[in-house]
């Protein structure tokens, strides 16, 4: 074999010179199918080519997996397996190739493949334990049923509730900022104990137009509640977080409440939580937890509404009992502002200004809760397009972030232990390792060791242990049960975009600094889901029934007209065509049929239908 392979790979060796001018003939083919077919695809990429990298090492993979894929099933109805490459007579260019790339997969490919099949066994193991001991976690507070408890009596006068301090950030929310101001309004807390400020940065005049009648109206009421706007939406949400602090006023107030545009809080909210500061004077955020109004809308509300649940009934919630510590969500929680002012307040250094604050907050020694049974009803992203820049502005900021936090969390005063926590498993395994690894694992090194045979993942790492994570994470949410295939399936797809994410935020790239506003649908609820968390259905009607109600009144024909003239407009959009996607798909799909060769059933399956998902996500097919 030593010497067959040295012999093969000679500058005048005609077998070397076969499987070269083999590829390049297949290069000169594809150039030309290219040109007279072309293919017309939009799709956004980052401003520093980051998309375009990506796509480049891909459509190579795809390319030479296709050649090889050809080569091995022309071997295969030759019966060339059975022949060894040693004293074999070569019956044409295609022969020599076939065993000059035997040869040079033994001699260069074999050894790199195999270390990256055990470095990802050893990823999987390090995964799975740290899954395994949150999930340990998650049934020991179940079983010992520890929960946070009110250390003090209730308010009883309204001389002793604190002055809480509720703000609402915006921007061009017109579908959702009617809901989100009505429940903010509606908040059992004495009047003159609470102010609201909606934080306006809307662009469109008309959109501001219609928040300020809204405000309006409810001032009208006797709510006490001012409406914000800035001229520059300088540092984003944090900036607008920042300039809202700044005010006289605040110095007034103990508490602060935030709440995104599409998020509704029960009338009981503060209520709720807000008494749990009392005798605690180290708790600086009691953090809600969210629950999608519309998580049964389509399948990708559906697979969100699973990872919303691990996320909170586990992740969350054992950091929060065992380390005091997890990262803010951003909206849903209320601070005691003095903690907010001994960490430095908002800044806007990052695109996770909540995750940001949580962790200077940490380092400064304040403790967090979570209140598992106070829910907070909220918007799911029902379209691809908008989870997918949802999820790599969540998902590129934290790398952002450690690397800037880091000096400040080795000098900082707190135990060893907690950081040790907060680098090794907050920041490093699970924000910058483990997306690395998944898609690492499902897009590339799974479809390689297909083509290199001995260097094959084992059956219980690709199959088993995530069926295994799906059947818990099904049974923290009910009813999704049906949807554990599609989820795992299309929790492998997003792996690209979080890998893609990270290394926009590893390396400083423009995509890791650009904040896009969620878009939201703004669906009317279901009394009964408004009645279950404590908001009344009567002040929650449509906004049209408030109109009739109130037609009386300039400012809401005035409201209205506007409205109807934002609604008016009308939004044409295509399908949008995911490159990156696509090549994924194929390069599964063809290391599927590679793997019908080796007699691979299970790993054939697996990469059939995860290329499939990544194929109908790629045409902008899901949900």
């Amino acid at each position: 074999m030593e010497e067959s392979s040295d012999s093969l790979f000679k500058a005048d060796n005609p077998a070397k010179q076969s499987i070269w001018s083999f590829f390049l003939k297949a290069h000169e083919a594809s150039n030309v199918l290219k040109k007279q077919f072309p293919i017309p695809i939009s799709t956004k990429t980052d401003k520093q080519g980051k998309g375009s990298f990506l796509f480049s090492f891909i459509s190579g993979l795809l390319l030479f997996s296709f050649l090889v894929l050809t080569l091995e099933v022309v071997a295969y109805w030759n019966r060339w397996y059975l022949q060894k490459p040693k004293g074999i007579e070569k019956e044409g260019w295609m022969h020599s190739t076939y065993f000059s790339w035997i040869l040079f997969r033994a001699r260069y490919i074999s050894f790199p493949v195999k270390i990256l099949s055990d470095i990802c066994i050893v990823l999987s193991v390090v995964q799975s334990l740290d899954r395994i001991i949150l999930c340990l976690g998650c049934i020991w507070i179940k079983l010992r049923n520890i929960k946070p408890r009110i250390q003090c009596e209730a308010f009883k006068a309204e001389t002793d509730f604190p002055m809480v301090l509720v703000q609402l950030p915006m921007c061009n929310e017109k579908e959702v900022y009617e809901q989100s101001i009505s429940s903010a309004c509606q908040l059992d807390w004495p009047n003159d104990r609470i102010l609201i400020q909606v934080l306006d940065d809307s662009d469109d005049e008309r959109i501001r137009l219609l928040i300020q009648a809204e405000v309006s109206k409810w001032n009208q009421r006797g709510i006490n509640i001012i409406h914000r706007h800035r001229l520059s939406r300088s540092g984003y949400k944090a900036g607008n977080l920042k300039s809202a602090m700044s005010c006289d006023y605040v110095k007034n107030y103990e508490f602060v409440a935030i709440f995104d545009a599409d998020f509704q809080p029960g009338q009981d909210f503060l209520k709720k939580t807000v008494p749990h500061f009392n005798g605690n004077p180290n708790l600086a955020l009691v953090q809600a937890r969210w629950s999608f109004a519309n998580k049964d809308e389509n399948l990708l509300t559906r697979v969100q509404y699973i990872n919303l649940c691990f996320h909170f009934e586990v992740e969350q919630q054992v950091n929060g009992v065992f380390f005091n510590f997890f990262g803010f969500n951003g909206t849903a929680g209320v601070w005691r502002i003095k903690a907010l002012e001994d960490c430095g307040g908002w800044l806007d250094r990052t695109t996770v200004e909540d995750m940001d604050i949580a962790v200077r907050a940490h380092l400064c020694g304040w403790n967090f809760i979570l209140l598992n049974d106070v829910r907070v009803l909220c918007e799911a992203p029902e379209s691809y397009e908008t989870y997918q820049k949802q999820q790599h502005r969540w998902h590129s900021g934290p790398i952002n972030l450690f690397r800037l936090c880091l000096p400040t969390v080795l000098t900082s005063k707190i135990s060893g232990w907690k950081k040790a926590n907060l680098i090794f498993l907050f920041f490093l395994l699970r924000k910058l390792i483990l997306p690395f690894y998944s898609f690492s694992l499902i897009g590339f090194i799974l479809p390689i060791t297909m083509f290199v045979p001995g260097t094959e993942l084992p059956v219980w790492l690709i199959c088993y242990v995530p069926i295994i994570m799906s059947l818990f994470n099904s049974f923290l949410a009910p009813g999704t049960f049906p949807f554990i295939l599609p989820h795992l399936l299309f929790e492998n797809t997003m792996s690209m975009t979080k890998f893609s994410a990270m290394f926009s935020g590893l390396l400083q790239l423009g995509s890791s600094h650009e904040w896009v506003v969620t878009k939201k649908a703004g669906r009317p609820l279901k009394p009964e889901m408004l009645e279950a968390i404590g908001i009344d259905t009567k002040s929650h009607s449509s906004p049209d029934v408030r109109r009739r109600a109130l037609d009386g009144k300039l400012v809401e024909k005035s409201k209205s007209k506007e409205k109807k003239e934002v609604s008016s407009v009308p939004v044409k959009k295509g399908k949008q065509i995911y490159k990156e996607e696509l090549a994924v798909a194929l390069f599964l799909l063809i290391a599927a049929g590679r793997s019908l060769l080796a007699a691979k059933p299970i790993h054939f399956y697996l990469l059939l239908f995860q290329g499939m998902m990544f194929l109908i996500v790629g045409f902008g097919l899901f949900p």
